[in-house]
């Protein structure tokens, strides 16, 4: 265990330069005594590194030392074509790239690790659009990728559901997500970021402009927190409905999480009839309708009146279509 440690303690400051104890002690999940102890163990062993006291000092390897090497264990060999998203990699116009990447790992590995690596890549595979659905057309993406990469400012013209649908925008590219086979531009612009649906984009130009990132943003952090805030922005009301035994076990399979959540905090006691009262968030009346209809007979909607109304008018048409249906001709 500590042998791994020393190791990853070196792949840290090579590829990271100068850390603190207390920023390796964190990464680690050790204690700052623990890596005091730890570096007192690479000095001895020869290993060029220094340390500097102070707010900003920290350990770091001599300029020019590389060790070669990299600790890699067996799970680390298989896990490293696990992380590898090959569709992803060329929908990015980096398929080649990673494809020669993986060929080098590959031929540098030793026979046993190359051996589990290679059934890996040939046993799991990741598809990542959704049941029913055909990823995005993104025919702008890789210039997209290319922009948010070299920090380039980017003009281009969206396709949005608000009015004015098509609107032209100058944004500084911070980074790409892939999400249920959408791809995602995350973007900055007078001081806010905002998410673009790549197969939105009408027309970009990737302009000669450069911008500096905001130091320490974290992208996967920051998606979260998007997602998060957009939940709470889509969510703007309530329905209030009583369920029954059939469709409470359904709601997990047929609803978003946001809404089997809400349906589970606020569940009453079973009434008689073994119904539940639940209290569900809403976009709007119009985006609840179809929804709420996935339930069928096993749901009441007690409000909104307007809601219950609507519904209710849905039924009685579809009941008049049917009936007509049925009319001899």
């Amino acid at each position: 265990m500590r042998a791994s440690r020393l190791v990853s303690i070196l792949m840290l400051l090579q590829t990271r330069g100068r850390m603190t104890a207390q920023a390796l002690a964190e990464t680690l999940e050790v204690s700052v005594r623990t890596v005091y102890r730890d570096m007192e163990s690479l000095s001895a062993a020869g290993i060029p590194l220094f340390g500097e006291a102070g707010h900003d000092g920290g350990y770091q390897l001599l300029d020019g030392y590389r060790t070669r090497l990299t600790g890699l264990t067996v799970a680390e060999a298989e896990s490293l074509f696990l992380t590898g998203l090959p569709t992803a990699a060329a929908d990015l116009g980096l398929g080649a790239v990673v494809t020669a990447a993986q060929l080098k790992l590959m031929a540098s590995l030793p026979a046993e690790l190359r051996d589990r690596a290679g059934r890996i890549s040939e046993r799991f595979h990741l598809d990542a659009p959704s049941w029913y659905r055909d990823a995005d057309h993104t025919p702008h993406l890789t210039a997209v990728a290319d922009a948010v990469w070299n920090q380039l400012t980017v003009r281009m013209r969206y396709l949005r559901w608000a009015e004015p649908h098509e609107v032209t925008r100058t944004v500084d590219p911070y980074g790409l997500v892939l999400k249920a086979g959408h791809w995602y531009l995350l973007a900055r612009s007078a001081g806010q970021f905002r998410a673009y649906r790549i197969s939105r984009l009408l027309a970009l130009d990737v302009l000669t402009e450069r911008f500096d990132r905001i130091e320490g943003f974290d992208l996967g952090s920051y998606w979260q927190t998007y997602l998060e805030r957009f939940d709470t922005r889509r969510h703007q009301g309530q329905a209030t409905l009583r369920l029954s035994p059939n469709a409470l076990k359904r709601l997990p399979h047929i609803m978003e999480p946001a809404i089997t959540q809400a349906a589970s905090r606020t569940a009453t006691e079973p009434d008689p009839d073994g119904w539940t009262r639940v209290t569900i968030p809403i976009e709007s009346i119009d985006q609840a309708i179809p929804e709420l209809l996935k339930l069928g007979a096993d749901a009441e909607i007690l409000a909104p009146q307007e809601l219950r109304e609507r519904i209710t008018q849905t039924l009685d048409t579809m009941i008049l279509i049917y009936q007509r249906r049925q009319r001899p001709t």
